[in-house]
Order: C-alpha cells, then structure tokens, then sequence
C-alpha cells in the first residue's frame, strides 16, 4: 500500500458514519484489549460528543479514501467548551483532534498525512494550537511527538498533547 494508492480530501456531512467508525477505531486502538465496542462509545456521553451531530460550526476534517472511492482514515477537529470537555481538552479556542485509520492500513503513512494535512487546514481556519489525548502505550503517540506534538498533561495511562500551528 504506497502512497500513491490513496488521497485525501475534506470531511463531509455524509462523512458522519464514517467518522464513528474511526472514533471506535480510535477507542479500540489495541488488538490486545477486549474491544470496546461501537455501541458502547456512541453511548458515552465522553466519547460520542467527539462525532455527534457531525458537522457543527468549528469542525473540521479529512478523510483519506483508497484508489476505488473507500474511506480507509480520518481526522478531524472539534472544539469543546469547558462544561464539556474532551478528554484532551486545553482550552475552549483549542480543538481537540480525533484520528484513525482501518487497521490494514496502519504503518502506512496515512496517519501522518491525514494529521499534516489537518494541521495546515487548521493553521489556514486561524486556528493557532490543536490538542489530543493519547494512551501513552499506543504507537500513535510517536506519531505525534514526531508530527510536533508537546506533552502538556500526564495522566496515569496517556497524555494530553499540543501542537502550535504558528511555524504552519
């Protein structure tokens, strides 16, 4: 799976499905662990808010599809207000990026062009900070600490992370 074998474009509202599915990929990040389930995250009110009535002013996201028109990963952004926050939350003006991609295609680059090409977007929207909460254990988090991603908050199982969006 090269490059070249998919591209990415802009999240839609027909997207809201997809974006789920990636939320629950998210959630489920570790084959190791019992899986959480899509019926269990889009119950909690903690990981549903994350995609629920998808798009609301503010959001923003891509979506990468494969050469034959399927979503293979996403990425969006969503801001949160201090009486609801993400677990990832810093600030109301901050938004909080969500990100998965179908197991077949991780390790494959996507991942890192779907948070590089969100994060320009961003930059381009005048956002100038977007953050995350990551387990500390998935390999995801080095992904992001490559990407420019700063530890702002440490909990006992993951980290809350920042990136500025000035040098974009």
């Amino acid at each position: 799976m090269a490059d070249s074998d998919y591209s990415l474009r802009m999240a839609r509202a027909d997207d809201a499905g997809f974006l789920a599915d990636m939320l629950v990929a998210a959630v489920d990040w570790n084959p190791a662990r019992e899986a959480i389930g899509r019926d269990r995250v889009l119950r909690d009110r903690h990981t549903a808010h994350y995609v629920e009535d998808w798009p609301r002013p503010g959001d923003l996201g891509v979506v990468a599809v494969e050469t034959g028109g399927q979503p293979i990963g996403a990425a969006w952004l969503r801001l949160f207000s201090s009486d609801d926050p993400g677990y990832g939350f810093v600030a109301e003006d901050v938004p909080e990026l969500s990100v998965g991609v179908l197991p077949p295609w991780r390790g494959q680059g996507v991942g890192r062009a779907l948070v590089t090409e969100l994060a320009r977007r961003a930059a381009e929207h005048g956002f100038a900070r977007i953050s995350l909460s990551v387990e500390r254990a998935n390999r995801a988090r080095r992904l992001y600490a490559a990407e420019g991603f700063t530890t702002v908050e440490s909990g006992p199982d993951s980290d809350t992370m920042v990136m500025v969006l000035s040098e974009w």
